[in-house]
């Protein structure tokens, strides 16, 4: 069996936690902020029931899950004896390299070493600790227990063994993985942000609604979610910042984020997890707004 450690309990990393211990795998969450730690457990927990309501896991189940998932609030306590490490903490280099510096002196020293970046670069993540062969991208989906697509993303000194255990974690996770290289935004991040990006343009220049946007892209290209509405659900904040690392990675400005994405962040307004960006958002759903 698995022994996993995910290191941040945000949106993404409480996902991918509940997956692996989905999966069967003795599973440890990690964050540095208790109430952060407490607020994923709970939407795990939330999560669940509302399986049951849906008609999706049963109780037995929940059960079986919950006993293989564990929050930590000692980062030395997650990692012991563990074989796969993934972190999860916000879209910040030297956040990141930090971690992964503790992660290395911490974790055993044949544990993978993977990180959920959904655009920085893997080498320069990898540069940080003395083993990069065993540092590798796996980028997930929000939302995780729901989208089946697991982005891989090896660098250039990313071991052959390190590469075909992920490939494998991710099949044995029940996900579909591609292999890409380590390139700024990869293949899904470029790909999805300049789309979202276009249609926040569209947005201010009065092309058409929020929702009509998204119902055209829903409608029109078989899109499970509009951009924007998928914008709100990623957090505009980390589609502003994945553009900039573009923009910058490129040299090419045509990357840089509109003005009002920029707007939104600064405000405070980021998406469904602050209740307000491109949309309104409740419990109850998502509402156009009539101010942008």
């Amino acid at each position: 069996m698995r022994i996993v450690a995910v290191v941040g309990s945000g949106t993404m990393g409480s996902g991918i936690a509940q997956v692996c211990a989905q999966t069967g795998w003795k599973t440890r969450l990690y964050d540095a902020f208790p109430d952060s730690l407490e607020k994923g457990m709970n939407s795990i927990g939330e999560f669940w029931k509302g399986g049951i309501a849906r008609g999706k896991n049963t109780e037995e189940q929940i059960n079986e899950w919950s006993s293989k998932l564990i929050a930590c609030e000692n980062l030395e306590e997650a990692l012991s004896g563990v074989d796969l490490v993934i972190e999860a903490v916000p879209e910040k280099i030297d956040l990141k390299r930090s971690i992964f510096q503790k992660i290395e002196e911490l974790a055993p020293e044949n544990a993978i070493l993977a990180t959920n970046t959904s655009g920085l670069r893997i080498s320069e993540i990898a540069s940080a600790v003395k083993n990069p062969e065993r540092v590798i991208g796996m980028h997930f989906f929000n939302p995780v227990p729901v989208m089946k697509l697991l982005e891989v993303i090896k660098h250039d000194l990313s071991s052959d063994g390190t590469i075909n255990q992920v490939i494998q974690i991710g099949r044995e996770m029940g996900k579909t993985t591609i292999v890409v290289r380590d390139v700024p935004g990869f293949a899904t991040s470029r790909l999805g942000v300049v789309l979202g990006n276009e249609a926040i343009r569209m947005l201010a220049e009065g092309v058409a609604s929020a929702n009509d946007i998204d119902t055209a892209m829903k409608l029109g290209y078989r899109h499970p979610m509009g951009p924007l509405e998928l914008s709100d659900l990623v957090g505009l904040d980390v589609r502003r910042d994945i553009l900039n690392n573009l923009a910058d990675s490129f040299d090419d400005p045509s990357y840089l984020p509109h003005p009002l994405l920029v707007r939104l962040v600064e405000s405070g307004e980021l998406g469904k997890k602050t209740g307000r960006g491109i949309y309104n958002w409740s419990k109850d759903g998502k509402s156009e707004r009539e101010d942008l």
